[in-house]
């Protein structure tokens, strides 16, 4: 039976988005590292595939380190990785790290404040449960972006939506 407390759901909801993650990089690991690097469009925020990819990276690395209390620097993107593969390599290791934090939350850890100051430098002060919703819808927005740039270089992706996971884990 499915863990339906306010824990057990965004532990859910992060199982599903490191899925869906990897279902969308295959993808375009499949296609290789020219594609990745392909200019697809300046309408989307990153013109590139592989600078999508690290942008989400990076975005999953200082939303763990503001969790952790940890100073964040600037916000890495597509120039800090060389290829596709030191990318996931270091996108794995996160994730770990990420998997240990979500793992090890109780429910009054949720109310927790995290204070942090955003890329703009403003001070904010948000409830943990905040946060821990914001990362992964996040990146459901840049992953319709990445399906799309995939849909007009070669095709429909995979679909990566939560019906999608909810079912291929159910076994259905």
């Amino acid at each position: 039976m499915a863990d339906s407390s306010s824990v057990g759901l965004l532990r859910g909801l992060y199982d599903y988005h490191w899925w869906a993650n990897h279902r969308l990089f295959g993808t375009v690991r499949a296609l290789g590292e020219e594609t990745a690097r392909r200019e697809v469009g300046k309408q989307f925020s990153s013109p590139t595939l592989k600078g999508m990819f690290a942008h989400l990276y990076g975005a999953d690395f200082i939303w763990l380190s503001r969790w952790q209390g940890v100073p964040t620097g600037r916000l890495m993107g597509d120039g800090d990785f060389a290829t596709l593969a030191e990318l996931r390599s270091r996108w794995d290791r996160l994730e770990a790290e990420q998997k240990a934090f979500v793992e090890g939350l109780t429910p009054a850890d949720l109310d927790r404040v995290v204070s942090y100051k955003n890329t703009e430098g403003k001070a904010l002060a948000p409830p943990l449960w905040q946060v821990l919703q914001h990362v992964p819808n996040h990146a459901t927005h840049h992953r319709s972006e990445i399906a799309t740039m995939l849909t007009m270089i070669s095709g429909s992706p995979a679909d990566s939506g939560i019906a999608t996971y909810t079912n291929e884990i159910a076994g259905r």
